[in-house]
């Protein structure tokens, strides 16, 4: 089959378009013809970081997590998928498992599900690892009906479907943006946008939430932003980090009671451990793409 492979790592290297070795079947896997795939900020951070991330495949590498594909092949144990299903997935581009820039893959069976019927191929090979990350983060946050939250980075790659998830499940969302085209784009979901450039935390907390705080805050730009979604957090609150590799002064959290949850969304493929992708044959209302 024909992929895309890496030789070595670095912010200069580049792919090449090689004929590999057709991989096969394990217990437990599909084999799936690739339609579509995507890049993640986690696959730029391997393809510039390489064995800094202990995580990253030994070269020559095929990269890439995200796809989506017809199944042409499963093996003897699996009853849940058959030939000829459409499935999509983040399965593969870490240690030794072989990525999706290539025309197949055997992927863990547990980390696809079947593609929703009213996405394409292309933007349902962009969802699996956003999707699984904003998912996670809100229903480990126990967002419902009726909370307000607020989505830091509402039209990151993770928060703009924060920000859709969040408003399907009933809350009243509000997310920050930095332009003019980024509000619309907020607008368009429902949620109400706030310019991070010109209002201030305080302000913003007192205008949409009368000062009490926000539910749940859902920070998908980490770092020092995380002292912000303290500050904006109601007493007793929830916070989720998408990107908390850091060193911050928890004060604040700890005298609001606040609880944090951190998303790290490539454990079920490093550890097999309790995958998680959103099982539905139909996704509500518009594409999250």
């Amino acid at each position: 089959m024909k992929a895309m492979t890496i030789s070595e790592y670095g912010e200069n290297a580049t792919f090449e378009s090689k004929e590999v070795e057709k991989p096969t079947l394990k217990n437990g896997e599909v084999l799936v013809k690739i339609s579509a795939s995507s890049i993640n900020t986690v696959d730029t951070k391997i393809r510039n970081m390489g064995t800094d991330l202990p995580f990253a495949p030994a070269t020559p590498a095929i990269l890439g997590m995200d796809f989506a594909g017809t199944i042409e092949e499963i093996g003897t144990d699996i009853t849940d998928f058959s030939v000829g299903d459409e499935v999509y997935g983040c399965a593969g581009g870490l240690g030794d498992l072989q990525g999706t820039l290539a025309e197949y893959i055997t992927a863990d069976s547990k980390l696809i599900a079947r593609k929703p019927k009213n996405l394409t191929m292309k933007e349902a090979a962009s969802l699996p690892l956003v999707g699984i990350t904003a998912y996670e983060g809100l229903t480990r946050a126990n967002v419902k009906s009726g909370q307000k939250v607020l989505v830091h980075g509402g039209t990151g790659g993770v928060g703009h479907v924060a920000v859709q998830l969040a408003k399907y499940f009933g809350a009243d969302v509000f997310a920050t943006v930095s332009s003019e085209k980024q509000m619309q784009i907020v607008k368009s979901f429902g949620a109400e946008p706030i310019n991070y450039k010109t209002e201030q935390v305080e302000d913003y907390v007192n205008k949409h939430t009368d000062g009490v705080g926000f539910d749940v805050v859902f920070d998908s730009v980490g770092g020092e932003n995380m002292l912000k979604s303290f500050e904006a957090t109601a007493l007793n609150g929830q916070v989720t980090s998408t990107v908390s590799i850091c060193e911050l002064d928890l004060t604040t959290m700890h005298f609001k009671g606040l609880t944090l949850h951190v998303v790290f969304m490539l454990i079920p493929m490093l550890h097999n451990f309790k995958s998680c992708l959103l099982y539905t044959s139909e996704l509500p209302t518009t594409p999250y793409v």
